[in-house]
């Protein structure tokens, strides 16, 4: 009954109300979502609610007394003084979080990747189109500034024909599955809660902790990171699926590792052209980042910037890049990462906001959360069954 009255509840919001939102998942990026929207203005957090009862208590000494505190977040679903809620759980929850959100009326902010399986698509597509709500996701990249500025170049021909474009992502992990007090402290998790829909099974401080490489509850550097940068690659050249996907994947130094942690990926679009990615979890040197190859220039786009090298500038082949024809860079890149727009998040928070608002599509739409996390399925899918997959 509570569900059916939240989803009959619907006010008509001024250009002055603030969004009235439940954190679900008060983790170290749960924290920070909540954080900056605080900070954007235009919203305050109502209700917070994790498994781990000592997340939730500083969740609540972060956010003001005011907040209230739930195990289970169907109980700030029910809250009829709940506009809206941002999904930052492990993978395994964010469809059916998701879904549920939406009976209840609720407009939703999800986190990448918004399904944890190909199976998970369809039907999160179905309700979320089906419901009157806004629903972004957590592929930030849509609304930060040089990204949409690099798109527009793209659309332009500024690189001329792009037939290729390689993504990357380089992060060290070499401390062996380590865990802190607070995440074995002896009765604070509701591990049956924390589990929902994944399989059974006894409880493991290092599944709880690292749990985005285990298969149950994450997909590893392909399905926490690929998919940031395949999601790009799918914007930028306007193309939703691809048409053959291979890769190999191994673990040769995160032996307690389920994902692998180095991974080899290559994909054949329809429109004409092919992506790869390379993810490694050993050595974190240079990063992350994605490069266009087209026939008149080449682009090398990342968090700190772009920059075009026009094809022709050097000699053929050669070893080193010609000076950047047109080059855009955060005036603190060099000094501090962590002060650019956290990473682009605030942007795409600040959209979510706006569409609440105007009950507009945002920049980062479901459907695109939606392809991209489609594709990094099909990378753990070949990877795993050892096959190339050609779809139809």
């Amino acid at each position: 009954m509570a569900l059916g009255t939240a989803r009959s509840f619907s006010r008509v919001m001024g250009a002055n109300d603030r969004v009235r939102v439940g954190l679900i998942g008060c983790g170290l990026r749960g924290r920070g979502l909540g954080a900056r929207l605080l900070a954007i203005g235009g919203a305050e957090v109502r209700a917070v609610s994790d498994a781990h009862a000592l997340r939730r208590a500083r969740s609540a000494g972060q956010f003001g007394p005011h907040v209230r505190t739930a195990a289970d977040h169907r109980e700030v679903l029910d809250c009829l003084d709940i506009d809206a809620v941002v999904i930052a759980t492990p993978d395994h929850w964010h469809v059916p979080m998701t879904v549920s959100a939406l009976a209840a009326g609720k407009d939703v902010y999800v986190e990448k990747p918004v399904t944890h399986g190909l199976a998970e698509g369809d039907r999160l597509l179905r309700c979320a189109e089906a419901s009157r709500q806004v629903v972004a996701t957590g592929t930030q990249q849509r609304s930060w500034d040089h990204f949409l500025e690099a798109k527009q170049l793209v659309d332009e021909g500024g690189l001329g024909r792009v037939t290729f474009a390689r993504c990357y992502w380089h992060q060290g992990h070499l401390r062996r599955g380590e865990v802190g007090a607070l995440d074995c402290a002896p009765g604070s998790l509701d591990w049956g809660q924390w589990l929902g829909p994944a399989p059974a099974q006894r409880f493991d401080a290092v599944r709880f902790r690292h749990w985005r490489y285990f298969w149950d509850f994450g997909g590893g550097s392909v399905g926490d990171l690929m998919t940031h940068w395949i999601d790009v690659i799918q914007w930028f050249m306007n193309s939703p699926r691809a048409s053959e996907v291979t890769a190999i994947g191994a673990n040769y130094v995160q032996d307690w590792f389920e994902t692998p942690d180095t991974v080899s990926a290559a994909m054949a679009y329809p429109e004409g052209y092919m992506a790869a990615f390379e993810g490694n979890l050993t050595c974190g040197l240079l990063g992350c980042g994605i490069v266009f190859r087209g026939t008149k220039a080449m682009m090398a786009l990342d968090r700190l910037g772009y920059a075009v090298f026009e094809e022709g500038a050097v000699p053929h082949e050669s070893a080193t890049l010609p000076e950047p024809s047109r080059i855009r860079r955060h005036p603190e890149a060099v000094s501090d990462l962590a002060r650019m727009d956290g990473t682009g998040t605030e942007a795409n928070l600040r959209n979510w906001l706006s569409c609440i608002q105007s009950r507009s599509t945002p920049n980062a739409s479901v459907r695109a959360g939606v392809e991209a996390a489609n594709t990094a399925h099909l990378v753990n899918k070949s990877l795993r069954e050892k096959t190339l997959i050609r779809i139809d």
